[in-house]
């Protein structure tokens, strides 16, 4: 299974347009979106060609299957101009592995507070910086920003297929990786 991540688009149509070719040139079976998908937030700035509604038009002309969380910048409004659900978290399987959706906002400081099963991976956005690694008896990821990056990370995707996870840049580079297997 073939999943294309991203997060933390904040309104930006360009790079919403950038990840929709991501999607027409990787042809995924699925697509999550991490959160905080229209609006730029108050301490944001605003992010290249800030166009909330071709946003929605980008992401609601996808013909993939959609599982889309809920961020802390997503208002009520925004649920009714979505063309999916924006649920608070989402369970991910393939068959063999557990992969728990959530924005980030809402999970603790500290790793051996999150409460899921061993070797589960929390996927999550907020931070809008790159990570995938195993932290104790989970495994950590996040796809990074794909409008507002911080740390000098360029703006990114995630691709998991086969247990495995990678934040990718825009031009296909490896940012970070790391394999439930």
């Amino acid at each position: 299974m073939r999943i294309l991540i991203a997060s933390d688009i904040h309104g930006s149509a360009s790079r919403a347009a950038m990840f929709r070719e991501k999607i027409d040139e990787m042809k995924p079976d699925q697509i999550i979106l991490l959160g905080d998908l229209l609006y730029h937030g108050p301490r944001n700035p605003l992010p290249d060609v800030y166009s909330p509604a071709e946003v929605v038009e980008i992401l609601g002309g996808l013909k993939v299957p959609i599982i889309a969380v809920r961020g802390n910048c997503d208002g009520d409004v925004d649920q009714f101009v979505l063309p999916f659900h924006l649920a608070e978290s989402a369970w991910i399987t393939d068959g063999h592995y557990r992969i728990l959706a959530i924005h980030g906002h809402q999970l603790p400081e500290k790793d051996e507070e999150i409460k899921v099963p061993e070797g589960t991976a929390v996927l999550s956005g907020h931070i809008h910086i790159p990570v995938a690694e195993r932290r104790g008896l989970i495994h950590r990821w996040n796809p990074g920003s794909t409008s507002l990056p911080k740390e000098d990370y360029p703006p990114s995707f995630g691709l998991y297929e086969d247990g495995k996870f990678q934040a990718l840049d825009f031009k296909g580079n490896v940012l970070k990786s790391d394999s439930l297997k």
